[in-house]
C-alpha cells in the first residue's frame, strides 16, 4: 500500500536533512519540501504558534517504521509530526514509480 506521510520541520536545514536521508536510503521516491507553513497547536498546556516547513512524503507502509526512525534520527523537535495517510489511488505509472524507487 502507498502512503503519503506528513512530517513538519523547524527550518530548511533540518527539513532538506530529513529528505535527503530518506531518498538516499530508498525510504521514500519522493519528498516535496513546502516553506513558510503557520502552525497554532496546544503544547505543554499552551497554545503555541510556529514558523514550520512541511515534508509530504510518498512511500509505502511497510517503509513506515524505518521512515519513523530515520526522520527521529535527525529531528529537533521532541514530538516531531510523523503521519501517514494512505494513497487511495493514483495514475499508475506513478504508483509503479514509487514501487521502484523503494527497491
Amino acid at each position: 500500500m502507498h502512503i503519503v506521510i506528513f512530517v513538519t520541520a523547524s527550518n530548511k536545514k533540518e527539513a532538506v536533512k530529513i529528505a535527503e536521508k530518506l531518498i538516499r536510503n530508498r525510504l521514500a521516491a519522493c519528498v516535496n519540501i513546502i516553506d513558510r507553513i503557520e502552525s497554532v497547536f496546544r503544547w505543554q498546556g499552551k497554545v503555541d504558534r510556529a514558523r514550520e516547513l512541511l515534508l509530504v512524503i510518498k512511500s509505502a507502509k511497510r517503509m513506515l517504521p524505518k521512515v519513523i526512525k530515520a526522520v527521529r534520527s535527525c529531528h529537533s523537535y521532541d514530538v516531531p509530526e510523523i503521519i501517514a495517510l494512505p494513497i487511495a489511488g493514483g495514475f499508475k505509472q506513478y504508483l509503479d514509480w514509487i514501487n521502484d524507487s523503494l527497491r
